[in-house]
């Protein structure tokens, strides 16, 4: 009888998985960002299937050593925690790299998921995003900013991170960094 309820199981678990939406690779280092900061490591699945071009700019950022140093400038309790200005490290710069068309969804923005900033032009993404602190506070983003990755471990070193206030707009006095950003096929 164990081997037959092992064996439903196993089926009943992969047939929940076909069910659960598009696949996304779980062990793929070229689609895994390793994100340190000064608490620990954040690991972040990256999520071409949703937004390709996206993904290829922050791989790319990440490979030049772009986010390293970049500030957690804007962090609102509740909300999100806004990173990926390297250059005026004030939110108001990107990289040199050209602005991104949008690639909006409609995947839900939950706890850990990862959107792209942008102005309020929906084509000008560039190099910042922001991380989603719990499921409601992001819920009215949907389909308006790109959804390219979710954090799938070190979610509490997102929650460590230095805060602002929802008053001044969640801009962070002396805010903590990204000590690096790697994608994790390139980490030995």
């Amino acid at each position: 009888m164990k081997p037959l309820r092992a064996a439903l199981l196993s089926l009943a678990a992969a047939a929940m998985l076909a069910l659960a939406g598009p696949a996304v690779a779980q062990n793929d280092p070229e689609n895994t960002i390793y994100l340190e900061t000064r608490t620990g490591r954040v690991t972040i699945r990256l999520r071409p299937d949703l937004a390709p071009k996206h993904v290829a700019q922050i791989k790319t950022l990440a490979r030049q050593k772009f986010y390293d140093g970049a500030p957690f400038h804007r962090v609102i309790p509740g909300f999100m925690a806004q990173t990926g200005d390297s250059k005026n490290r004030n939110g108001t710069g990107g990289s040199d790299l050209p602005n991104l068309q949008s690639e909006f969804s409609q995947e839900p923005y939950r706890r850990g998921t990862l959107g792209m900033a942008r102005s309020q032009s929906p084509h000008s993404a560039n190099s910042q995003f922001f991380i989603c602190f719990d499921n409601d506070g992001c819920a009215g983003l949907r389909g308006q900013y790109t959804v390219f990755g979710e954090v799938v471990a070190g979610m509490d070193n997102i929650d460590k991170v230095k805060k602002g206030s929802a008053a001044d707009n969640g801009t962070v006095v002396n805010p903590d960094s990204i000590v690096s950003m790697r994608v994790a096929a390139d980490v030995k």
